[in-house]
């Protein structure tokens, strides 16, 4: 008697991605010398073809679950590292063409402040993905960052410009060996604002930032279109995409700006 997931379903159809998703763990990983670790929540899936009603569930996340386990306490030399070999690991138990692991959690980055050089631990959100789809692997990361716009129009038309605080968002996609440093691609969203944003900053900080701020207006779609300018020149063979969300501060709305380019290889 077969399993019933290894019927035939009544409506056939292929389906891209099954699996489990809200899976969270722990990982480690190692970075120019030092030591991170992360709690990422965690989303596997697989493909599923039309002549099956379902995938084995249990089966798979007791792969799922082992795969992440036994990967968990390694230490690895990059996130997407440890996808890679989540997928390898659940391959050898549970096959598939085409699989995908996601994983979205906080980064953090350690920043001087402008002036007066106080040390301060910057949030970002970030997602990395690794798929295999036959025998090739590819990666796709993207950061979340938080920084500040001043309106070039306000300030030509009133000479009292508004301010507010923008949201820079920078997709990276790739074949899986190009080297891709998360912290690099915030430094790609910090440079296109007005100005960056910090959690911590002393009086002689604020006037600083606020001086860049001023002396450096810009729309939401200049800071989009910077996003992709700086990581055209950082990540070479890369389909690149930028998204800025702008919280307005004189509006009930905000705005919104997206972009993508193909940076050339080396």
């Amino acid at each position: 008697m077969k399993d019933t997931q290894d019927r035939r379903p009544k409506v056939g159809g292929d389906l891209e991605r099954v699996g489990i998703t809200n899976l969270k763990t722990m990982i480690q990983t190692t970075w120019k010398g030092r030591s991170y670790r992360f709690t990422p929540k965690v989303e596997i899936t697989i493909d599923l073809d039309r002549k099956r009603k379902g995938v084995h569930m249990s089966r798979l996340v007791e792969a799922i679950a082992e795969a992440v386990e036994e990967e968990a306490d390694r230490t690895h030399s990059s996130i997407e590292g440890l996808g890679r070999s989540i997928l390898e690991r659940l391959g050898l138990r549970h096959p598939y063409r085409r699989g995908e692991v996601r994983m979205s959690m906080d980064f953090m980055t350690e920043r001087r402040t402008p002036v007066t050089g106080k040390k301060t631990m910057e949030a970002h959100d970030v997602e990395v993905s690794v798929s295999k789809d036959g025998g090739r692997y590819g990666k796709r990361l993207k950061v979340s960052v938080l920084g500040s716009t001043v309106c070039p129009h306000s300030m030509e038309a009133a000479g009292k410009p508004h301010i507010q605080r923008a949201i820079g968002e920078l997709e990276v996609s790739s074949d899986y060996g190009r080297k891709i440093a998360l912290e690099d691609m915030v430094v790609c969203v910090e440079e296109s604002f007005s100005s960056e944003a910090y959690t911590l900053l002393k009086t002689e900080d604020e006037t600083y930032v606020v001086d860049k701020m001023y002396a450096n207006p810009k729309f939401v779609e200049d800071v989009a279109r910077e996003i992709i300018h700086n990581a055209k020149k950082r990540f070479r063979g890369c389909r690149i995409r930028s998204k800025v969300i702008s919280q307005e501060s004189i509006h009930r709305h905000d705005v919104i700006a997206e972009g993508s380019a193909d940076s050339l290889s080396r």
